[in-house]
């Protein structure tokens, strides 16, 4: 309105006072002071735009350059094989214009680029991680594809759209990565370099790998599928079960990968730890552990029917924790329902850790000022060990220490409610609370196996007054219980290599005990399970004073191969830490009854198929064990070897600088070594496996009773150590 008011008024002044051009002037000036009015009256509109691309740029795409071929894993840079134009996307922002001010209006524009990289020659099992210009991206913020290279992949879809069908290439023989609308902002508009990690097998032990067992079991969180997220403070929080960025959780990703690599894989044992505190059985509490006392956490960490406040802290070292915590409850439910989604057998696997710390002044059964640090569980035993001065092994107070560890909690004291496991038993942090507290787990979950125990060597020889083996004893009545529980899931217990086959006290006294044998022969022990850690070679340096052994490589398959059922625990024994250095083996012989096998941890099958007399003093007594030659399955619950120089020659030794059991095998450099651990592997799926095309069936016999092999090739559970 001022705008043309003053425009007419300008006319009509400059009009009177220059003539026609004056009006011509008078008008202008009119109008513009008008505007200025109305602009300041009624508001106009200020366009604004950002800066918008004239070309696109992308990185490298060499014509004929060539393909590169991966062996394991490796990081290898990528080539655009196909790319669209940039898509431009517009946001415009209105401001103002409000109470008769001016507008402002903003226009910003983001790109996006399509673009397939090529990477390498296929097939390849996979992509772990992708760099864009030299910094990992997260995979779950961006829309891609992973062709493997195979001979049989389709074209990708969006390719196929943009060139139309039956014009867009498959590239087949060629592993390659397809990015659907990748944002371009944050590496300045144009397609950044691509390198990423490539997982591709070779060999064939990938291929063979049929069960694995998931270790170490001792993350508060790190079993779960779904991410959960700590608040740290204002606008400050972090996922604590998330620390890579190529899944949504460290449990996806890792099982994707798993399944990736291994193809064939079709059972999986979860490891689920509680805490132990002293190596007295009378005195040992379990608990579950947890990291830290509070967390503000999306889901608040709850597990054997406690929170944090009932939980214990688990012992520090360097300022932090010793272990990871239990897994919640909920995180093992559902771990079990994504294995069994992914048509796994699971096999539950109640374990215990250690918490003993350094300086922690308790007694120590095996003599020393205090109680060695963070211990294997196979050392537990009574106030004093078997043999020492002292010791109560053998009385009545062995068995009341047995029945302290035990505890009295039943499978009646478990309860579920609002889909949690409930304990309203006696107050105790018992052994059998332990167990059944899992296996309601279990039974809730839905699980192929349950595990009632693994390597308490130390608690499985020890005798009370008439002889009896009490904890063998709580173990029968525990299985008992859980295959109540459980009914349609395999029980077993998982024997340590050195537990599972009887008991030969070092006394001199000639006795022969088989202990588990009431156990093994149990109706509701369903697998005899062995943790299988013995050693296949007893390599050395050249330059070591004692010659070499027989196995001419730490990587000659077929001389580890031999070694399953030969030198070693089989063939001869080193007396003492003196013989071993000085490579003076003793013999495996049983003069006295023509029984070989009895003193031999690696002979499976003359254990397995042979009926088993005690001996008191050197002579058989018959009658003394219910074992039925043949009459059940093996499994070996775990079996692996840690990757490391030599690992072969003594598989059940790992490096843990905190911890008293930290050892590397025998003379070995110490240096890590992937390709032993998998040779390893190797010569034992060879050995078992009757797919193998070295599997001999003598090595593995089927047994007249159930129809089977010895040792279950399809529960061969790998275990990683290192």
């Amino acid at each position: 309105m001022a705008t043309i008011l003053l425009q007419a008024a300008g006319g009509l002044v400059g009009g009177v006072l220059g003539g026609p051009f004056g009006a011509v002037l008078g008008r202008a000036a009119g109008a513009l002071a008008g505007a200025s009015i109305d602009a300041a009256l009624f508001g106009t509109t200020k366009r604004t735009e950002g800066p918008r691309l004239t070309e696109s740029r992308i990185m490298g795409a060499d014509e004929g350059a060539g393909i590169p071929r991966v062996y394991g894993t490796a990081r290898v840079a990528g080539q655009v094989i196909w790319a669209t134009r940039f898509e431009e996307d517009s946001a415009t922002e209105r401001r103002g214009g409000k109470g008769g001010g001016p507008k402002v209006e903003s226009t910003t524009y983001s790109y996006y680029g399509n673009v397939a990289v090529g990477l390498c020659e296929g097939p390849i099992a996979g992509i772990r991680r992708i760099w864009a210009d030299g910094e990992e991206i997260d995979r779950e913020q961006i829309v891609h594809r992973v062709y493997p290279g195979n001979e049989t992949q389709a074209p990708d879809p969006l390719i196929e759209a943009r060139q139309g069908a039956g014009n867009a290439p498959a590239y087949r023989g060629l592993a390659y990565l397809v990015f659907k609308r990748l944002p371009l902002e944050r590496w300045g508009n144009r397609l950044p370099q691509i390198t990423c990690e490539i997982l591709r097998p070779v060999g064939q032990m990938e291929t063979q790998i049929r069960a694995v067992t998931i270790i170490p079991g001792a993350s508060e969180h790190g079993l779960d599928p779904l991410p959960v997220r700590e608040r740290l403070g204002p606008g400050e929080d972090r996922l604590v079960n998330r620390n890579m960025l190529f899944g949504p959780s460290d449990w996806t990703a890792s099982l994707d990968e798993l399944e990736t690599l291994c193809p064939a894989l079709e059972r999986a044992a979860l490891v689920v730890s509680w805490f132990g505190d002293d190596l007295r059985a009378g005195h040992c509490i379990l608990r579950p552990g947890i990291e830290i006392g509070t967390r503000d956490e999306t889901e608040a960490w709850r597990a054997g029917g406690v929170g944090r406040g009932g939980a214990r802290l688990v012992s520090r070292v360097d300022g932090g924790p010793a272990f990871g915590g239990t897994p919640s409850d909920r995180s093992v439910l559902r771990a079990i329902a994504d294995l069994k989604a992914r048509g796994l057998a699971v096999t539950y696997y109640p374990f215990v850790l250690m918490d003993v710390p350094p300086g922690n002044g308790l007694p120590d059964p095996y003599g020393a000022g205090e109680q060695a640090a963070f211990p294997w569980r196979g050392r537990m035993t009574l106030d004093l060990e078997p043999g020492r001065a002292g010791s109560t092994d053998g009385t009545a107070a062995a068995r009341a220490a047995i029945a302290a560890f035990l505890g009295t909690a039943g499978p009646e004291h478990f309860s579920v409610a609002g889909g949690e496991v409930v304990y309203s038993g006696p107050a105790e942090w018992s052994y059998r609370r332990m167990i059944f507290h899992q296996a309601a787990l279990a039974a809730l979950a839905g699980v192929d196996a349950f595990v009632i125990g693994s390597e308490m060597r130390g608690l499985t020889r020890l005798r009370d007054e008439t002889g009896a083996f009490p904890f063998v004893e709580g173990l029968i009545a525990i299985a008992e219980a859980v295959k109540g529980m459980l009914p349609g899931a395999v029980v077993t217990y998982a024997a340590d290599w050195s537990e599972y086959a009887g008991y030969q006290p070092t006394d001199g006294s000639g006795d022969v005990f088989y202990n588990l044998d009431p156990l093994w022969t149990s109706p509701a022990i369903d697998v005899v399970g062995i943790d299988n850690y013995l050693p296949l070679a007893d390599l050395r340096d050249a330059s070591e004073d004692a010659a070499a052994d027989e196995t001419p490589s730490q990587y000659d398959r077929a001389a580890l191969r031999g070694g399953i059922a030969g030198g070693e625990y089989f063939d001869w024994y080193y007396a003492s830490a003196g013989d071993r250095g000085a490579g003076l083996r003793t013999p495996i012989t049983d003069g006295a009854h023509g029984k070989p096998w009895v003193y031999r941890a690696k002979d499976l099958a003359g254990w397995w198929a042979n009926p088993h007399v005690e001996r008191r003093g050197g002579v058989e007594i018959a009658g003394t064990s219910p074992w039925l030659p043949m009459g059940k399955p093996i499994w070996f619950t775990e079996l692996g070897c840690p990757a490391i120089d030599k690992g072969a020659n003594q598989p059940n030794v790992f490096v843990d600088p905190k911890s008293s059991e930290s050892y590397t095998p025998h003379f070995s450099a110490g240096g890590r070594d992937d390709l032993a651990q998998r040779r390893f592997v190797e010569a034992h799926l060879e050995h078992w496996d009757p797919a193998s095309p070295v599997f001999d069936a003598a090595a593995n016999p089927v047994s007249p009773v159930y129809g089977r092999r010895m040792v279950a090739p399809d529960a061969i559970h790998l275990c990683a150590l290192m």
